[in-house]
């Protein structure tokens, strides 16, 4: 049972001993030309690596994900870490490779997105602050368009952009709702045109998706080329081609496109690289990072953002495609807490045994079951476990995954770190050698936009349909006019839910999808679809984790996770 007398996750990563970076990066044989270190314990990798290893036999890609995420906590980049710790007790070379954190969250309401207790990556202020600096580099190449956008209006507006249908707006990376709808220009002539802008947290940014999916200098070129920043007066889209700003987007992106290598509290070799929101973009890791992580290593722990409604069907349908991969097992993290409260118990109801709302809770791990066999691949459920458990209630869970054919293995990671995920690394191996792999995406890129929306809320949600609003109706067929059908789906929605309704936990029946507006990121290679209220820039809470950060004399920092 875990204990109360565990530091907290800032303390421990503060009191561990990681290796000098030269050292996680000599044992995957990674050359001392290939990697630049930025301080101690944190380095970048060339893309040479890659191409070095072009002709390697890739290792095994296992996609962590979950049920539905609800205030109790599910600990998916907990045990994503676990699991590579552990995979490499029981004797196999893996690595892990997760997102960037996001300032924005870490000093909202997360405080800190590394991993937690003895599964975390390191160094973990580093990772969770300002790290290498890739997403600043990102904020800097996506104000820079912005700036040249106004100023081609400035200057004369040969396009003749529409001031009106300007669709590219600033970003920041912190959570500041005043900035969602401003006005700028104002002051007179000497100061631009006045118009109505906003700001995206900067991980909204198609910059940070075309980040994470270009596989080269070259093709985060052309993608960046290829990003659709307006329209003209006759509704013709401009690009950023159009503008002939890609040069200078690249240039400021060359050192944030490498991967970043560091290491989990028991040196266990990490790529955290890029960090895309999965309810508004797709929410995956970087594909060089994943597939240099394949080339170097045995297994390749992953994940994709919120539940597999989300994270993990876009991890399928979006990344894995994008990056001609394809993925050996699938690990499902449920915990008894969030299963209760999708049983309907509130958050101060958890501590006590109900057996009556995990039974009713199960039918969200159900469906997330259901959606991964749609996908053909092995699995298995990963039972996180809290100090909260009664056996009565982890014997039920066990029980319930047997009595369906379902693999489940309990997991101790946070308090164990990699011994307590042995069980799961011997199950994930287990399923990856015994059972049948048939990946397949979930549709053909040559079906419609609206057929492949409802493939997804169908066989993923479980929802009986989609309506389109006016504008929505209006942007499909724009779509495929333009020839942009053929992309794939990437849904804006709610993590909370299986519906666009984040108050309908468990699983909900009888629902329809409504998707209000269409956004084509054409750079990034994908449609987002946008439904209920998902905002682009989050606001913080009435107490944000910044109210709890300090910093010692001696420059030692406390209160980030």
């Amino acid at each position: 049972m875990m204990k109360h007398t565990i530091p907290s996750d800032i303390e421990i990563a503060q009191a561990a001993k990681p290796l000098p970076i030269q050292e996680i990066a000599k044992g995957l044989d990674i050359p001392e030309e290939a990697l630049e270190p930025y301080g101690k314990y944190k380095g970048k990798v060339s893309l040479d690596v890659l191409k070095r290893l072009e002709r390697q036999k890739d290792g095994k890609v296992v996609l962590v994900t979950a049920i539905n995420p609800t205030p109790a906590g599910e600990g998916k980049s907990t045990v994503t870490v676990g699991l590579g710790q552990a995979l490499n007790r029981i004797g196999k070379q893996a690595i892990v490779a997760l997102r960037e954190p996001s300032l924005g969250p870490s000093m909202g309401m997360k405080g800190g997105a590394a991993g937690g207790g003895y599964s975390q990556v390191i160094p973990m202020e580093d990772i969770n602050l300002h790290f290498t600096g890739d997403i600043h580099s990102i904020t800097a190449a996506h104000n820079l368009l912005a700036a040249v956008i106004d100023n081609h209006l400035h200057q004369g507006n040969a396009l003749d952009i529409d001031p009106r249908r300007i669709i590219w707006k600033r970003v920041l990376d912190l959570n500041d709702r005043a900035l969602r709808n401003i006005v700028i220009g104002l002051g007179g002539p000497a100061h631009g045109i006045p118009r109505e802008d906003g700001f995206d947290i900067t991980v909204a940014s198609e910059i940070m998706a075309i980040l994470c999916l270009a596989l080269d200098l070259e093709d985060l070129k052309a993608r960046l080329s290829r990003m659709v920043v307006a329209y003209n007066r006759q509704h013709v889209p401009i690009f950023v081609s159009d503008l002939g700003v890609e040069g200078a987007l690249t240039v400021l992106l060359k050192d944030a496109l490498h991967p970043n290598l560091v290491q989990t509290l028991e040196n266990t070799p990490a790529f955290v690289h890029g960090g895309p929101f999965a309810n508004i973009a797709h929410g995956c890791n970087s594909i060089v990072a994943t597939k240099m992580a394949t080339k170097l290593g045995d297994y390749v722990v992953t994940e994709a953002g919120f539940g597999a409604d989300l994270g993990a069907e876009k991890f399928l349908d979006i990344k894995m495609r994008a990056g001609a991969m394809k993925p050996s097992a699938v690990v499902i993290v449920a915990t008894i807490r969030a299963l209760k409260m999708h049983g309907g118990l509130q958050k101060d109801q958890l501590q006590e045994k109900n057996l009556e709302a995990l039974h009713k809770g199960m039918s969200n791990l159900e469906k997330h079951i259901e959606t991964i066999e749609a996908f053909g691949l092995p699995y298995v459920v990963a039972i996180n476990r809290f100090i909260s458990d009664s056996e009565a209630e982890l014997s039920f869970l066990q029980e319930w995954c047997e009595a369906r054919g379902v693999t489940p293995a309990l997991t101790n990671v946070w308090e164990e770190g990699g011994k307590g995920g042995e069980a799961l690394a011997h199950a994930v191996v287990q399923v990856i050698e015994q059972k049948e792999n048939h990946f397949k995406p979930l549709y053909e890129l040559e079906e419609s936009i609206e057929d492949k929306i409802t493939e997804i809320v169908k066989k993923v949600y479980g929802g009986q349909g989609v309506e389109f609003s006016s504008l929505a109706a209006k942007q499909l067929k724009e779509i495929e006019q333009q020839g942009w059908g053929a992309l794939p789906v990437c849904m804006a929605k709610t993590q909370y839910s299986l519906s666009d309704d984040p108050k309908k936990l468990g699983r909900p029946k009888d629902f329809v999808i409504h998707v209000r507006e269409l956004r084509p990121r054409i750079g990034a290679g994908f449609i987002v679809a946008l439904t209920g209220d998902i905002l682009t820039m989050p606001g913080l809470p009435k107490l944000p984790a910044a109210l709890q950060m300090d910093i010692s004399s001696e420059g030692v920092i406390s209160g980030l996770f």
